[in-house]
């Protein structure tokens, strides 16, 4: 996808390099557009917990490019335990999205198999590019079976079609493309009129900052709205579709999704508003079933709520929002139950968010 007119990805090894990992500082955005230069198993932990990248897939392609950047400062002696030891930071940056630990595993794994090997570095690279082309792949084909359901509403009613969308699954939170977005920017390059409502997704804005950057950069039409103003326009027959992404998708289908969407779930629930989400198969979890009780539910800091962000003549300042003396509770996600998701649309096609239909999808996992 485009900034300025210019094709991006969200991750990319330095130019003449090969030591540095570049990103987009996606905590600047959409006020000023940072390269950082992640150098360090340390930097790229830093990156992950910070939110200089986030998104679950991106999350975790960068987590695979921190254990290749272990290999410049892992030392022979006792090499096996010190790259452990590095897998082991990488993955207690977040907890929810699973993806994280679904790559450092990958990557893991992969070189304590190669570890002998006097090309360690050079096929560890390629192993982390083929992730990230992986995920690029999986994130377009997200897009064209989304891209159908797009197509049917819009073949129905022969106007713009409405989709509402909670906090960034953009090609920002992937790697090109996104899960969310993929299907919203096949129709608008179909030719398909859409409009997306963007939630602002508080406490840090992902949708009114990146969402809506990324939407205005490819010139798709939409509008920022607070987050509780979707059950109003769904009262009202004003939104088509629902589609959100996932940080992490049980087996029983159960989604793991930024805090307060739940509660989008629920008003499309009632209001027979088609809600999806959007996924590729790294992000689901094979292992549990029960997302209320068995994903873990990440707690930031109190800063995130109490204070907000934004740009003042040219320059991005912080201001407080809250009392001093106030308590802040701060969960970053909240769990959607399958029963109210219409389906999971994933690289391989569009299912039920049950067990069966998930499997039918993926059987090498039976």
């Amino acid at each position: 996808m485009k900034i300025k007119s210019k094709q991006y990805h969200t991750i990319w090894l330095k130019e003449n390099d090969p030591q540095i990992v570049q990103v987009i500082d996606q905590r600047k955005l959409p006020f000023s557009f940072e390269i950082m230069d992640l150098k360090s198993v340390s930097d790229v932990f830093f990156a992950i917990r910070e939110m200089v990248v986030r998104g679950a897939p991106l999350i975790g392609i960068t987590a695979a490019y921190g254990m290749y950047l272990a290999l410049f400062e892992t030392e022979k002696k006792n090499f096996e335990n010190n790259v452990k030891e590095k897998a082991k930071l990488l993955k207690s940056a977040r907890p929810t999205a699973v993806n994280l630990a679904f790559a450092v595993d990958e990557i893991l794994g992969f070189i304590l198999k190669e570890k002998n090997s006097s090309q360690i570095i050079k096929k560890t690279l390629e192993k982390v590019h083929f992730l990230k082309t992986q995920e690029i792949l999986f994130s377009e084909k997200i897009g064209e079976f989304g891209l159908e359901l797009i197509q049917k509403i819009f073949n129905k009613k022969g106007t713009p079609v409405n989709i509402l969308t909670h906090c960034n699954a953009g090609w920002l939170a992937c790697i090109d493309w996104g899960t969310a977005t993929a299907p919203i920017y096949k129709a608008h390059l179909k030719g398909i009129p859409v409009h997306v409502w963007v939630d602002e997704t508080r406490p840090r804005n992902q949708g009114a900052r990146l969402t809506a950057f990324e939407l205005s950069e490819e010139g798709v039409p939409h509008t920022v709205i607070a987050d509780n103003t979707g059950g109003h326009l769904m009262q009202h027959g004003k939104v088509d579709l629902v589609i959100v992404g996932s940080d992490r998708t049980t087996i029983g289908g159960d989604v793991a999704n930024k805090i307060g969407t739940y509660l989008k779930a629920l008003a499309a629930n009632d209001n027979n508003v088609p809600f999806y989400v959007a996924l590729p198969s790294s992000t689901i979890d094979w292992n549990i079933e029960d997302g209320l009780t068995e994903i873990p539910i990440e707690e930031r800091g109190a800063e995130e709520v109490a204070e907000i962000e934004g740009v003042s003549k040219s320059k991005i300042k912080t201001v407080r929002l809250i009392p001093q003396k106030s308590n802040v509770a701060n969960y970053g996600f909240d769990v959607t139950p399958a029963r109210l998701v219409s389906g999971l649309i994933t690289e391989r096609g569009i299912c039920k968010a049950n067990k069966q239909s998930i499997k039918s999808l993926f059987p090498e996992k039976q």
